[in-house]
């Protein structure tokens, strides 16, 4: 199907009904938030129009559809995207200019939709962009998050949390649907009645309920017919107040029941370092997904009756990571007890609908809930895990390993101990008809070292598929001026195909076509330089190497190793004015998990060495160091296209794929990286002579932990590395309050080093030498750099999707005739 076509008139008379009738605000033409919002609803009336369309189509077809379910969704900010998918950037910029403002000005207004933390949430969100790129039937579920993670600020150099009120002026692109509201059961009893038959029936009686109402917020493909729906849920009581208490002047009591259903939905992740934080995710978890499957079958109702042969036909559902694991059993509670359904049958369906994505192999992400709480909030829930349990040790395990009663407690749904706990992650692999990891090397590991007795119990259920990103708003949208260039040079449409990049490989060491490439990378720089200015007060020169982490804080991704190398290039030039380097300026983007002490104190460590960096003359201006605060999806679009350098620098083994490595490569910056996750697609891709790699690969990483690593012996035996972690024990940087920034030296040598850091430092900062050397031959980096983007076509989310279709999800594109 051709893109939408709309003229700049039709759009300029949309626009202005919008001021006038909807927003009635025309006396102000400089307000720049009006003007977005009538522009946002203006382009969602055509996206509404091939909405119900696309419903239509696929209600028609009796479409096969995907039902996504995921905790985060990090969809960032909408209008520039949607104007691209839609195909009428041009005709709005051109509109809007007419009424007296620049489209590029509009689309940086309003907050992003922070439903998200990091790469899980980005992932889903380029997930649904490819389905309705490829015209697949899906619904994409999850919390409408009133303040999603936090806003961070920074206070005399530490993070400094507080709500995001992304929805605080409303956003133009979502719609309440309360027709759609589901009302769910929490906590009570459950008691047993002998039937006629003999058969004991287990009927839960709740003591509460909460109700979620839907708001959706559209999805349009690019360059397609389709436009999909994210579907998130929101906490609300099941009564507007208590009527009794509040006429007689009790009105804190009488909102009580409101304020606990709306804080439901309140917070993405609350702090989960008490018994309360504990329960209220484990409550937001089933909520989510008790809402989405009531949802999903009413759908199916609505469309082929009660016919549940007919469901496991139309419907597959997706877990995204294990926060979703618990729509496993409330789909086996909605079959049971609603639907009086035999216990084979009702399995049967649950194993033939849900898939699950694995996307850690850090045990600690690996979610497991107590008993005791399960008990608490959903007991009849914890009855069907029992029996699940029951049935897969006593038949799959027994008759592979007979009499093993070791090989029953490893697999066992029950992790015995102090606490005994509900393991989210084997119900996810029992349970489900296909389980996935995320990279090639990762994939494996899931299947050597995370579950090895499942894979040798069903070979053929563990497999591969590798992560992607869209093209659409990771270049299109985020890089207009590189996207020009492709479009001079790329024969077909490369944002809808991006293995059409190739065609620059030819290119890539053409001296005319390698200036135009470099001379747009150093425009986005000076564009970036004004950001960091603007956001830190740092000045910064386009002329150095921009090295870029930005990611989620945490130990295994290693900013230390990164801010380890820092002080080193500092101590060599502090020794050595005139040691040659090209300068650096090194930008990270990052938030710590509030309850993260370490994390923390890695961003304060960071910003206070900044600090001292930043104003020193001594080093002419040759280091630089900033720490760009509240770092999101707006943040990283306009990080993203100025970068020269990628750090992707996690330990081996760790990392299950990593995205931002693929958005930084693809508009031509070269990653410094272990082999680790995607990096080494990515170098098998690009070729290793444009990819920095350095470290210990995951078997030396499990050799040196199975001989008994010792951090104390890298410390000793370097000089440079023993220096710089001794200064943090210092006042150099904190004049006057030495040891301030010993928490890291002290994880590092008394914590053990678990994530190897000094055991890799010599090896990256030998590669930070040899990348400093490549970048000074600017016709060789040119070329390093054009050969990133040209050679990413495998990480379009559009070929995830599709391996997805193929050996998952078993879908048929649903296009229009």
């Amino acid at each position: 199907m051709a893109l939408t076509k709309i003229t700049k008139a039709e759009l300029t008379k949309r626009i202005k009904h919008h001021l006038n009738f909807t927003l009635d605000d025309v006396t102000d033409n400089q307000n720049k938030e009006a003007y977005w919002k009538a522009t946002s609803l203006a382009i969602n009336d055509i996206v509404v129009e091939k909405l119900q369309a696309t419903k239509a189509r696929q209600q028609s077809a009796n479409a096969r559809s995907v039902n996504y379910l995921s905790l985060e969704y990090l969809m960032g900010r909408m209008l520039s995207n949607n104007l691209h998918n839609l195909g009428v950037y041009e005709a709005a910029e051109a509109a809007v200019r007419d009424l007296g403002h620049e489209l590029s000005d509009l689309c940086e207004q309003g907050a992003d939709l922070a439903l998200g933390n990091g790469g899980l949430g980005r992932l889903a969100a380029c997930f649904l962009d490819s389905l309705a790129t490829l015209d697949y039937a899906a619904t994409g579920y999850g919390i409408h998050y009133q303040h999603g993670l936090f806003k961070q600020s920074f206070k005399d150099c530490r993070q400094v949390e507080e709500p995001d009120m992304w929805r605080e002026f409303g956003n133009p692109w979502e719609v309440c649907r309360p027709d759609a509201a589901q009302t769910i059961a929490l906590y009570g009893h459950v008691k047993h009645e002998t039937q006629a038959d003999g058969t004991v029936k287990s009927i839960w009686e709740p003591k509460t309920h909460c109700k979620g109402v839907p708001w959706d917020i559209p999805i349009v493909g690019y360059n397609s017919a389709t436009v999909n729906v994210l579907r998130l849920w929101e906490g609300t009581a099941t009564e507007a107040f208590d009527w009794d208490h509040f006429s007689d002047g009790n009105y804190i009591h009488a909102l009580k029941d409101n304020v606990r259903a709306e804080t439901v939905s309140k917070v993405l992740y609350p702090k989960d370092e008490h018994e309360a934080g504990k329960e209220l995710r484990f409550i937001q978890q089933y909520f989510f997904c008790a809402c989405s499957l009531k949802d999903i079958i009413a759908r199916h109702e609505r469309s082929q009756g009660i016919d549940w042969s007919a469901f496991t036909d139309s419907t597959a559902i997706q877990l995204n990571d294990t926060h979703p694991t618990i729509a496993i059993v409330e789909l086996m509670r909605i079959l049971l007890d609603e639907y009086d359904m035999a216990w084979d049958e009702s399995w049967a369906i649950c194993q033939k609908v849900f898939s699950y994505t694995n996307h850690t192999l850090l045990p600690e992400a690996l979610e497991k809930w107590s008993v005791r709480l399960f008990e608490k909030v959903l007991p009849r829930h914890l009855e069907i895990v029992y029996r699940i349990n029951e049935d897969f040790l006593n038949n799959e395990v027994n008759e592979k390993w007979p009499h093993d009663f070791q090989m029953r407690r490893k697999l066992s749904l029950i992790e015995e101990g102090h606490e005994r706990m509900v393991r989210m992650a084997h119900l996810c692999v029992v349970s489900a008809h296909k389980v996935n990891g995320v990279a090639e090397i990762h994939s494996k590991l899931v299947k050597q070292d995370l579950f090895p007795e499942f894979d040798a119990l069903w070979p053929e259920k563990l497999t591969n598929v590798t992560n992607g990103i869209t093209p659409r708003r990771w270049l299109k949208a985020c890089n207009p001026k590189l996207s020009k260039l492709l479009d001079k040079h790329v024969n077909e449409d490369w944002a809808k195909d991006l293995n059409n990049l190739s065609q620059l490989v030819a290119l890539a060491d053409t001296p005319k076509f390698q200036k135009e490439f470099m001379a747009i990378k150093r425009e986005n720089k000076v564009e970036l330089a004004k950001e960091i200015e603007q956001l830190t007060g740092v000045v910064v020169s386009p002329d150095a190497i921009f090295d870029v982490q930005i990611k989620r804080l945490h130990e295994y991704k290693r900013q230390h190793l990164n801010f380890l190398h820092i002080l080193a290039l500092y101590s060599r030039l502090l020794e050595n004015p005139n040691l040659v380097m090209q300068p650096r300026v090194f930008i990270f983007g990052a938030k710590a998990a509030p309850g993260y002490h370490l994390a923390k104190e890695i961003i304060f460590a960071i910003n206070k060495v900044a600090e001292k960096i930043n104003s020193d003359q001594r080093i002419q201006g040759k280091l630089k160091v900033v720490f760009l605060p509240n770092y999101r999806i707006s943040l990283a679009e306009k990080i993203i296209p100025g970068a020269d350098v990628s750090e992707q620098i996690s330990t081996a083994g760790k990392e299950a794929s990593g995205t931002g490595n693929m958005k930084l490569a693809l508009n031509g910056a070269v990653t410094i990286g272990t082999l680790d996750g995607a990096n080494i697609e990515i170098a098998e891709e690009v070729g290793n002579e444009n990819i920095f790699i350095f470290g210990n690969t995951v078997e030396e990483v499990k050799a040196i932990k199975a001989q008994g690593y010792n951090p104390y012996h890298f410390y000793e035996t370097n000089a440079e590395l023993k220096k710089i972690l001794d200064w943090l024990d210092s006042d150099f940087f904190t004049p006057g309050q030495p040891y301030q920034l010993s928490a890291i030296k002290h994880s590092l040598l008394d914590g053990g080093d678990p994530y190897l850091v000094l055991a890799d430092f010599q090896s990256y900062s030998d590669a930070h030498q040899a990348l400093d050397i490549a970048y000074r031959d600017q016709s060789r980096w040119a070329r390093m750099a054009i050969l990133n983007t040209a050679c990413m076509g495998k990480f379009n989310s559009d070929r995830s999707i599709q391996d997805y279709v193929e050996n998952i999800w078993h879908l048929a594109p649903c296009a229009e005739k």
